[in-house]
């Protein structure tokens, strides 16, 4: 069982929402791609207020912690796989994008097992903002304008960037509790 409080909750909402995206994206419907962009809109919000409201309120549950990257990740890789399946976005682009996403994350596994903790720093956030904008723009212009084509290839540019300064930071972090030597 978790802690039932409003950010776990909203974390719990956001991956509810994942299926019903991807449903609204695949599914020949009237105004799917409406919904989807929807959908995709208020999964995201629930993102950004679960960090805030469990910060705030002092809420932070090691559910939360687990379950708002997984959370995170599902929502992204899910729609960008149901996007390469529309032929909206090259599946290369997706590739990078959802293997970034969990190297990172199991980087930052095997640096909690010895000890070393990560926040997510300003370069991690303006990706989730700028992969948040890259989706959203996919499923609402789906005629693949030039500004949407821009938008992705920048945001995959970040993405990436984002990654090295991670495994560089969290390299780093490593090696600086490898030295400190542990008091009896």
């Amino acid at each position: 069982m978790f802690p039932v409080n409003v950010p776990n909750i909203l974390t719990v909402l956001r991956v509810l929402l994942v299926p019903v995206l991807v449903v609204a994206l695949l599914a020949n419907t009237p105004d799917g791609d409406l919904i989807a962009a929807i959908v995709f809109v208020l999964a995201s919000l629930t993102d950004f207020f679960d960090g805030w409201l469990a910060r705030r309120r002092s809420s932070i549950t090691t559910f939360g912690k687990l379950m708002d990257p997984l959370a995170d990740k599902l929502l992204i890789a899910a729609s960008l796989i149901a996007l390469v399946s529309l032929n909206r976005v090259a599946a290369w682009v997706a590739m990078v994008i959802i293997a970034r996403e969990f190297a990172v994350t199991a980087m930052r596994m095997v640096a909690q097992q010895q000890g070393v903790i990560v926040a997510a720093g300003m370069f991690g956030k303006v990706k989730t903002c700028m992969q948040i904008a890259a989706i959203l723009a996919l499923i609402a212009f789906p005629s693949g304008a030039v500004w949407v084509d821009a938008l992705v290839y920048a945001t995959v540019a970040i993405t990436v960037a984002s990654g090295v300064d991670y495994f560089f930071g969290i390299r780093r972090r490593m090696e600086e509790a490898e030295r400190v030597e542990p008091t009896p």
